[in-house]
């Protein structure tokens, strides 16, 4: 039988965050408005493609996967 292993992981989050505060100053609501219904405090924005957020995670994951690789001798 064949079995998988997570070897590395890689994640690429944008820096630029909106919180409920944020959309309070515009809409008629409030952060525990926001909180109770959804669960969501903050919220991430991207100036970016999904793609190249992908692609930074994706390439991370590989070097924290090769850096566990175990050396043979």
């Amino acid at each position: 039988m064949t079995y998988a292993a997570i070897t590395g992981w890689g994640k690429c989050l944008p820096p630029s965050v909106l919180t409920n505060a944020d959309l309070a100053t515009f809409l008629d609501t409030t952060d525990e408005w926001i909180t109770s219904r959804t669960g969501i405090r903050e919220r991430r924005v991207s100036h970016v493609p999904l793609e190249e957020l992908g692609y930074v995670a994706a390439t991370r994951a590989l070097a924290c996967a090769a850096s566990t690789r175990p050396t043979s001798s």
